[in-house]
């Protein structure tokens, strides 16, 4: 692993630092699901502590009350393990400490570091100032060590409403950085919190939970994005005033967030997506939701490939999501086996073919991998719709009247009549084999252009397909607009009904992934039952990333 977040790791190893060893943690707040941005989080974190030999938390900063729930709780776990990494015995929360953190405020307030305030949080921001102009003091400021420790114990016991008091760090208001203006660590909620109950009515604000759970913890190295770079010099200076050792202390680095073309990873909007109807639900295949990843099909080793492959940068930058899918592409080439699936089926009669006839060919499931299976072959076939035309252009290698093409694992057929209905629409063709073309005929490798997907009418299974595409319409840099539900793409689901899938795909689990020739890499949905199949398309056959990378 080398990037510049395991250089500085180095660069404090060499200098004396963390003699016990790397400790970092995955620290997601329990109010939403994780989605494809908290992946990269994951594998760097746990990367990192795997890499050094170190160890990596889990901890849940369940700070605000009114947002969080068990459900998003047992959901990062999940995601997290599907992922691939192990916290073991090291699974925290931020409410284990609330005891510890209410003695540390009242160690700021004794020490003339923190007050209570009065002022409103309308009030506050306006006494805040602007990024030109210096905050102005609180009225509340200069209270007495004792007045502040009376009213925060006041706080703690529930005489004061919501809002009507919290309290401040102090620090300084005219500060260039306005997350030095005096921010407020502790505010009075009235909810039910997921782990601890009624227990508490205040709550600590995250900057202020944040970097003292990090050295309660004994983390080495806190990473987090970029945003939190300005909230830096609180993080220091919390652990500063509260005398924990510059040489064993936690350190906090940034990097740049993962941001992706034609997605949106914003716990805001995607909450917004699914309270509002316009996907089905936190796992819609068409989410960034680390679940919905996994429903659309997308593999644990392809999201870590991923994430390794775009490495660790100081600035924000957006990713093209091609690139993503190269990597679901790749491990899928490698490990999904070979079916026959038709999506638009057109039939076709071998008219010399007996009726009632079946015929078992041998079909090979894997390029690499080998192992074979039995495909019925019968008089009547479906083919894909598009793999015929009556009036072909020459380039046309597929199927068309008095043309020949290959079925694949069979035999060359040739067209021999086209059936229509009344309005001149074709309904079906009538073809015939080449009964000695098939592996090991006489002609079997007589050179045709043209080969073709199929698959026999009386034992092909029935299934539904979802095919998806990207749910949002970027703009040529990748952005996303600010009207993003205006800019969802109305094309993000297709439902195919009735789509034929040869009968080698009775019985398989959902997860299971196949690649249906010609087609793409789909996965057997959730929906599936053993009266229906359902399939989900995963990523097609077509790579533009590596057409990008190799052009480069």
């Amino acid at each position: 692993m080398v990037n510049f977040i395991q250089q500085e790791i180095e660069n404090d190893l060499k200098a004396g630092k963390y003699t016990d060893g790397i400790h970092t943690r995955f620290p997601p707040e329990p109010n939403g699901y994780l989605h494809v941005g908290h992946a990269k989080s994951i594998c760097l974190n746990f990367g990192l502590a795997l890499y050094n030999k170190g160890i990596c938390n889990l901890r849940f900063d369940d700070t605000n009350p009114t947002k969080e729930d068990v459900e998003y709780v047992d959901s990062i776990q999940e995601d997290i393990k599907w992922l691939g990494f192990d916290w073991e015995d090291r699974k925290f929360y931020a409410s284990d400490y609330f005891s510890k953190f209410y003695e540390y405020a009242v160690e700021l307030i004794k020490r003339g570091l923190a007050y209570v305030d009065d002022l409103s949080a309308e009030e506050i921001r306006q006494y805040r100032g602007t990024l030109t102009e210096p905050g102005k003091e609180s009225p509340c400021r200069n209270r007495s060590v004792e007045e502040n420790l009376n009213l925060f114990e006041r706080m703690k016991a529930g005489e004061f409403a919501d809002g009507e008091k919290v309290l401040r760090a102090k620090i300084d208001m005219a500060s260039p950085n306005i997350n030095m203006r005096d921010p407020v660590i502790y505010r009075i909620t009235r909810a039910h919190h997921h782990h601890t109950g009624g227990d508490w009515l205040i709550y600590p604000m995250y900057d202020f939970a944040h970097p003292l759970e990090d050295a309660i913890e004994n983390i080495t190295h806190s990473v987090c994005t970029l945003e939190f770079e300005d909230h830096r010099p609180f993080y220091d200076w919390l652990l500063d005033s509260l005398g924990f050792d510059v040489n064993s202390r936690p350190r906090q680095i940034e990097f740049a967030r993962l941001d992706l073309t034609n997605t949106i990873t914003s716990k805001r909007k995607l909450r917004q997506l699914v309270e509002e109807k316009f996907v089905r639900g936190w796992d819609d295949p068409r989410m960034s939701t680390i679940c919905g990843l996994r429903r659309r099909g997308y593999t644990p080793a392809a999201i870590r490939d991923f994430c390794e492959r775009i490495g660790v940068a100081k600035s924000n930058s957006v990713v093209d999501i091609a690139m993503l899918e190269h990597c679901v592409r790749e491990d899928l080439n490698e490990n999904a086996a070979r079916v026959m699936a038709v999506l638009n089926p057109l039939k076709v009669v071998l008219t010399n073919v007996d009726e009632g006839a079946v015929e078992y060919l041998t079909a090979e499931n894997h390029p690499k991998r080998g192992g074979c299976r039995y495909v019925p072959f019968t008089r009547e076939i479906f083919i894909e719709r598009d793999d015929f035309m009556e009036d072909a252009p020459k380039k046309f290698f597929r199927l068309k009247p008095g043309g020949e093409v290959r079925l694949k694992h069979a035999y060359i057929i040739k067209c021999d009549e086209v059936i229509k209905d009344a309005d001149g629409n074709v309904t079906e063709l009538h073809c015939t084999i080449d009964p000695t073309s098939k592996s090991g005929g006489a002609t079997a490798n007589r050179k045709i252009k043209g080969t073709i997907h199929w698959v026999s009418a009386s034992h092909a299974l029935k299934a539904e397909v979802r095919l998806y595409d990207y749910l949002l319409k970027t703009d040529e840099n990748g952005n996303v607009p600010e009207d993003f539900i205006a800019a969802l793409n109305p094309n993000s689901l297709i439902v195919v009904e009735n789509a034929l899938i040869e009968p080698s795909v009775k019985w398989t689990a959902a997860g299971t992934h196949y690649q249906f020739l010609r087609l793409g890499y789909f996965v057997v949905d959730y929906d599936t039952t053993p009266e229906k199949l359902v399939f989900n398309r995963v990523v097609g056959l077509k790579d533009t990333w590596a057409k990008v990378k190799n052009n480069s």
